[in-house]
C-alpha cells in the first residue's frame, strides 16, 4: 500500500529548510530560529497541519537533544519551568479550536519584539538580579500554549531564561530537557483534536532524515561557539521570528 503522502515539489522547498531549522534549534543554537519552522511550511499548507506534521520530527529531535546533552541540564530550572509549560500545553488544547491561527501569531510576534526592544533599550548590568518567579510562570506557561498552537514556544520561555545568563551549552541543555516533555505531552490531545492522520504521519517519515542532521549541526556549533556571539544570534533568530510571525498575523 503506498502511502498517501504530500508530492507537491513546492511543500518541500520550505519543509526541508524549516526540519533543518528546528533541529538545529534543539541545540540551543539558533534556539529563536526554531520557532519559524511551522510559518515557513505555512506557506504551502495549513497551520494546524504543519504542526501535526512535524510531530514525529519534534520526537526523534527531543530524544537526539536529551542523548547530545544528557550531563548539561540545570534541573533546579527544570523543575520550575516544566510545570508551567505543561500548563500551557492544557489551556492551548482547550483553546485549539477556537483561537485563529493568526492571533496566536500576532500575540507570539508582538512579545518577541517587545522582548528585544526591552533588552535594547534597558540592557541589563551584569549584576542586575533574575526575573520574578511570577514572569517566569507567565512566560513559560505562554510557551506551553504558543508549542501546542504552533510549535512556536522558544521566543516565550527564552524571554525568561535568557536573563539568567546560563552558559551555551547549559542554555541548550535545559531547553531541550524543556521541550522533551511539552512535546510529549502534546501527542494525545492532537490525536484528539484528530491531526494526527495517515497523510500528514507519512509526510513525517519522509522529512525525518533531516532530523539529526539539523541537531548535529547545531549541537557541534553549540558546543564551540563564545557565549557573546551565541547569545547575538539567539536575539537575531527572535528578532525575524517576532517580524514573520506579526506580519503572518497582519496579512
Amino acid at each position: 500500500m503506498n502511502f498517501p503522502l504530500i508530492t507537491d515539489w513546492h511543500f518541500y522547498v520550505v519543509a526541508v529548510p524549516a526540519v533543518l531549522l528546528l533541529g538545529m534549534s534543539k541545540s540551543g543554537f539558533g534556539a529563536g530560529f526554531g520557532s519559524l519552522a511551522v510559518p515557513l511550511m505555512a506557506m504551502a499548507v495549513t497551520v494546524p497541519q504543519a504542526a501535526a506534521i512535524l510531530m514525529p520530527v519534534l520526537l526523534v529531535m527531543d530524544v537526539l537533544g536529551l542523548a547530545a546533552f544528557r550531563r548539561d541540564f540545570d534541573y533546579k530550572l527544570l523543575k520550575f519551568l516544566i510545570p508551567w509549560g505543561l500548563a500551557g500545553t492544557v489551556v492551548g488544547t482547550l483553546l485549539f479550536k477556537v483561537l485563529e491561527p493568526r492571533m496566536v501569531a500576532g500575540i507570539v510576534g508582538g512579545f518577541t519584539l517587545l522582548f528585544l526592544a526591552q533588552r535594547l533599550v534597558f540592557p541589563p548590568r551584569p549584576d542586575s538580579p533574575p526575573p520574578p518567579k511570577w514572569v517566569g510562570a507567565l512566560c513559560t506557561a505562554m510557551s506551553g500554549f504558543t508549542s501546542f498552537i504552533a510549535h512556536a514556544g522558544g521566543p516565550p520561555v527564552n524571554a525568561y531564561v535568557i536573563p539568567l545568563r546560563l552558559s551555551p551549552i547549559h542554555f541548550a541543555a535545559t531547553m531541550a530537557a524543556f521541550f522533551f516533555f511539552v512535546n510529549l505531552s502534546k501527542w494525545i490531545p492532537y490525536a484528539w483534536l484528530g491531526l494526527l492522520d495517515l497523510r500528514n504521519f507519512a509526510t513525517s517519515v519522509v522529512l525525518l532524515p533531516l532530523a539529526p542532521v539539523g541537531v548535529w549541526i547545531g549541537v557541534h556549533i553549540a558546543r564551540r561557539i563564545a557565549q557573546k556571539t551565541f547569545y547575538r544570534l539567539l536575539y537575531l533568530g527572535m528578532l525575524l521570528t517576532g517580524c514573520k510571525l506579526l506580519w503572518d498575523s497582519l496579512v
